[in-house]
């Protein structure tokens, strides 16, 4: 990948890194005590556009909002849209799942749609509804066609997501090869090589057999399919030790007590992770690494103002809502 070609497009990423909210604006919101003064302290910062009459009730669909405004602008922005798709991807998966399951049980899900920056609404239920697309990458397609020859045959809608969800990890290795960059391949490895112990893991605790994780599992990670699928004849505490010992060992560790699993703490310390991974990039003036550190910190930014919100809203305490948030920027 030739790195020149964005010099042009990293200065706008450092003026959007300044819209950022700060350590300082999220303690901040941690210590705001009822929305009103939540609303007064975001009228300050790029999300106080959204700031309305309407904000307490309808903030979910603001944050999507500012989501697919910095999406959007930075795919057209991009010498590569697909350097934006790979972190959006999650949500035109999701999309996929939710306009699946509304064509097959003639119900209307619109309102779960999350805006990826790239592909409308309209252009993916052409697609399902069709299984043909002329805007869609094909390997996309693909993961539609699978779904309705797997529909043709059952009416089980779990089938649904576990073939979207592999897929989804297939078509997120193939796109780094494709891209061939050495920082963002190593994300992506690791990202498909937690998610796969993830799964493993719920699947030994709920029993499931090695044909069950030989579906759900990807190949695609550096820990090879089958190793994974071996510990089904096991019990739960082989494959923890398994865990242990490997590269994801330290990281893992803090998750475990005894056979116990903390899910809620695996999932923060998988992201954490994975924005560490790019924390170089502010020193970095050439090459791709700034905006895709960029979108991971927006991304998570937005979960986290998002676990602010609600938590507010669902009498959290500042406590809780502390040790639910990820890292990013600064935070």
């Amino acid at each position: 990948m030739s790195q020149p070609m964005y010099h042009q497009l990293n200065p706008l990423i450092r003026l959007k890194e300044n819209e950022l909210l700060t350590p300082e604006v999220f303690q901040q919101l941690i210590e705001a005590s009822d929305f009103k003064q939540l609303e007064a302290i975001l009228a300050g910062t790029v999300y106080g556009t959204y700031v309305d009459d309407d904000f307490a009730n309808d903030f979910e669909k603001s944050l999507n909002q500012e989501l697919l405004s910095t999406f959007s602008e930075l795919a057209a922005a991009a010498p590569n849209p697909d350097l934006v798709w790979i972190y959006t991807m999650r949500y035109t998966f999701h999309n996929l799942k939710v306009l699946t399951k509304a064509y097959y049980t003639k119900n209307n899900y619109d309102n779960l749609y999350l805006p990826d920056g790239i592909y409308t609404a309209e252009e993916l239920k052409r697609a399902v509804e069709t299984g043909k697309s002329s805007v869609l990458p094909k390997s996309l397609l693909k993961s539609i066609l699978e779904v309705r020859e797997y529909m043709e045959e059952s009416s089980i809608m779990q089938g649904i997501d576990v073939i979207y969800d592999r897929q989804f990890l297939t078509e997120q290795r193939r796109l780094a090869d494709e891209l061939d960059y050495p920082a963002l391949s190593e994300e992506i490895i690791s990202f498909i090589d937690l998610t796969n112990l993830t799964t493993a893991l719920r699947c030994l605790e709920q029993n499931r057999t090695q044909a069950f994780m030989s579906t759900v599992l990807s190949s695609s990670g550096s820990i090879p399919k089958d190793t994974l699928m071996s510990f089904a004849e096991k019990d739960l505490r082989a494959l923890i030790d398994f865990i242990l010992a490997s590269t994801y060992g330290d990281l893992l560790a803090p998750v475990f007590e005894g056979d116990e699993i903390d899910y809620a703490r695996l999932d923060l310390l998988k992201d954490d992770y994975l924005s560490g991974l790019f924390d170089g990039a502010q020193t970095i003036a050439f090459g791709p690494l700034p905006l895709l550190a960029f979108l991971n910190n927006k991304d998570i930014e937005v979960k986290n103002l998002r676990l602010i919100l609600v938590g507010k809203r669902s009498g959290f305490t500042k406590e809780q809502i502390k040790e639910r948030m990820r890292m990013t920027y600064g935070l």
